[in-house]
């Protein structure tokens, strides 16, 4: 059964006499920012802070501290941390995406997982205009040469420059926004693509509107992919998308590496002459240091980061004051903002709406009642009206109770009405 979270402890500490007192504990398994610290320990929470913990030390990390809420950033979150873990409640993604957090695993648990959409948003943008300013200009291999004392002014004079070309987005989230409001000041004609992309929320966003990803890639000039990794973007740029781009096209890369196919890639770099800017890679090391060996970084025309894309102060503090906002909201109300595992939809087929006093026991008796019909409650929320003196229970059902279960529901002196209604079929 899913029901509106609650929480029956009381996180902050009063001074008030009898008053029960609960710490809410969080562990933070990465390098955050002091002020994000300082705002969750202004919260009455317990704080610890542990920035080497590794996939395989976290499970009993976590366990032996008993947290009730995990933060993290790059530091992966196994399945094994859900089985160990059995006072944590919440898990933080400390940044936008949340590929290194087994959501599935947490779903099964009853754990919640959220994160902070658009709080990094201008940096990745910031980033992914350097990658392309590289493309054009090959700053990079410039600054090589003149550090190597070689002067080749001739060679590095041809550039096609970018005024007046083809930008190409894929996927126009925040970030996606963001590129495309800084091609539009560098004068370039801006399209997009996206699966939730539609004309008219493309010309209220100032883009062009491309209905085929593969069109997109057979129009632009430069591509900047920024969409989220998903079941459904693992190599979302793929090899009938690569063989459709432009020859000498500029490629463009900050979400993750396992949107792009990197054979087919590299194919198009060394055939077309398609020059890409990389701050992800389909093999990176785990942690802040490591060696690299993924061999696209090696291919002639590739420029690189080290998926670095959110790591500006900016957006560092933007994340933590986010993430202190999701976890105060937590504990004073138990929801949950920027929750990524709440079902979409589920197996319910009608709405059972009950109105009531507020009194102690009305809803165990319809929560009995529908128990001893071996009805499944799939989704509840309870109104309470001003004064609070009623309520409304609005609960979404797996199958309909007969008639004689909603008369034995309405046979409660402190119900009010009760009526039944189908819930349409998610399309």
């Amino acid at each position: 059964m899913t029901t509106t979270p609650t929480r029956t402890s009381i996180p902050f500490k009063r001074n008030s006499p009898g008053t029960p007192t609960t710490t809410t504990s969080v562990l933070i398994a990465d390098k955050f920012e002091s002020a994000g610290v300082e705002g969750l320990t202004n919260l009455g929470c317990e704080v610890k802070v542990n920035p080497d913990l590794a996939p395989e030390t976290l499970p009993a990390a976590l366990a032996e501290s008993e947290a009730d809420i995990l933060i993290v950033r790059s530091t992966k979150v196994p399945a094994a941390v859900f089985e160990k873990a059995k006072k944590l409640n919440l898990v933080v993604r400390a940044g936008a995406g949340f590929d290194n957090i087994d959501v599935a695993a947490a779903s099964a648990k009853g754990i919640f997982v959220a994160n902070c959409p658009g709080k990094n948003a201008i940096a990745v943008a910031e980033l992914a205009w350097a990658l392309i300013l590289s493309c054009d200009r090959r700053v990079p291999d410039q600054t090589t040469d003149l550090r190597a004392g070689k002067w080749s002014k001739k060679e590095y004079a041809k550039a096609a420059g970018l005024f007046g070309r083809t930008l190409g987005i894929v996927g126009l989230g925040q970030i996606g926004q963001e590129v495309a409001a800084r091609g539009r000041a560098f004068g370039m004609n801006v399209v997009a693509w996206s699966r939730s992309l539609t004309e008219e929320k493309a010309d209220a966003l100032d883009v062009g509107y491309v209905s085929n990803i593969i069109n997109l890639a057979k129009m632009s000039d430069v591509i900047s992919v920024n969409v989220a990794s998903t079941p459904e973007t693992k190599h979302l740029i793929n090899e009938q998308f690569c063989n459709a781009m432009k020859p000498g096209a500029y490629f463009i890369n900050t979400s993750r590496g396992s949107v792009v196919d990197q054979a087919a890639l590299t194919n198009a770099i060394r055939t077309k002459g398609v020059r890409c800017g990389l701050d992800v890679f389909a093999s990176e090391p785990p942690g802040g240091e490591g060696s690299f060996t993924d061999p696209i970084a090696k291919e002639r025309g590739v420029y690189g980061t080290h998926h670095i894309g959110a790591s500006t102060d900016q957006a560092q503090q933007a994340i933590a004051r986010e993430t202190v906002r999701i976890v105060a909201e937590y504990v004073k109300s138990g929801r949950v903002l920027n929750c990524v595992n709440r079902a979409a939809a589920t197996p319910a087929t009608c709405l059972l709406t009950v109105r009531h006093l507020n009194r102690p026991g009305v809803l165990a008796h319809i929560f009995y009642t529908l128990g001893q019909a071996g009805i499944n409650v799939e989704e509840m929320e309870n109104i309470i009206y001003e004064g609070t003196q009623a309520a409304c229970a609005r609960i979404q059902l797996d199958q309909a109770p007969r008639q004689e279960h909603l008369t034995a529901i309405g046979a409660n002196e402190s119900v009010l009405s009760v009526a039944l209604t189908s819930i349409a079929a998610p399309r």
